[in-house]
């Protein structure tokens, strides 16, 4: 736990750095926007109660599966440190998004790409967010690891804010992941491309079960929250470039140029005004 609490404080702090310190996507921008976040349910329309309705009743249902579906797979455990099961874990890891984060913030600032950037401050962005209401429905809802072996139904709610024995949903793991992949998803031109970054983000959830760390209910219902949270970041700053687009079209200026005028004995300045 205290490594974990360690990479969020470096994970918030990287925000500040001087890799955003530019025009777009910076730490005030992110505070703004984390406002917007929390305000979010308040502005909730039929679309949306629908969205939250689909995650209740598809996780609600997949409770059902759990069992029948842990014991098929401890049937079968030889494959519990292959490559793709343990790929699957790490790119779910709390290091993954950080590691996507200063690999795509490092290469913005040496390449100015601000496509880069932009992917760079949406993991990171989503990422804090899905963290903090990840870890506090896990404490809250306190729902004990199939590893226990106390069956689908142990619940010790608020039992522990650090012991993860009773941290089983939503899965952390999952969420992690398919912020990741969402955000990459939807920066990205080729729809096969856009499918296939989704396959590390599914092998996530195998390997959880797999491994008999989470249910599968805990698996689905942290991969939705993963989808929609980073769903939400990114339409909300495309949202703002469509804005500004807008804005500058309707605008009557386009261009201002100031020079300096010198006539004889006269000195002033030269103002030429462009307009559309």
């Amino acid at each position: 736990m205290r490594y974990k609490i360690l990479i969020l404080i470096l994970f918030i702090t990287l925000f500040e750095s001087s890799v955003f310190a530019q025009n777009k996507y910076t730490f005030s921008q992110f505070a703004n926007e984390t406002v917007d976040f929390i305000k979010q349910p308040l502005k909730w329309e039929g679309n949306d109660y629908l969205k939250f309705g689909v995650i209740a009743v598809g996780g609600g249902l997949s409770i059902f599966a759990d069992q029948p579906i842990r014991d098929a797979v401890l049937r079968n455990q030889k494959y519990t440190k292959s490559a793709p099961v343990e790929f699957g874990r790490m790119y779910g890891e709390l290091y993954s998004p950080v590691a996507f984060f200063m690999g795509f913030g490092l290469y913005s600032v040496i390449a100015k790409d601000i496509t880069a950037r932009k992917i760079a401050y949406e993991i990171g962005q989503a990422s804090l967010y899905a963290g903090g209401i990840n870890y506090a429905l896990k404490f809250a809802i306190g729902r004990a690891r199939p590893n226990l072996n106390l069956g689908a139904g142990k619940y010790r709610p608020f039992y522990s804010p650090f012991k993860e024995d009773y941290h089983s949903m939503p899965g952390g793991h999952s969420t992690a992941a398919f912020v990741i992949s969402t955000v990459l998803s939807r920066n990205i031109k080729p729809l096969w491309l856009k499918v296939l970054v989704y396959v590390p983000a599914v092998l996530t959830m195998t390997s959880r079960v797999y491994q008999d760390w989470h249910w599968t209910s805990d698996c689905l219902i942290g991969a939705a929250f993963g989808f929609y949270i980073g769903t939400w970041v990114v339409d909300k700053h495309e949202k703002t470039e469509k804005s500004d687009l807008k804005f500058k079209d309707k605008g009557l200026i386009k261009q201002i140029q100031v020079q300096p005028l010198y006539t004889g004995s006269a000195y002033g300045l030269n103002v030429c005004v462009s307009l559309l």
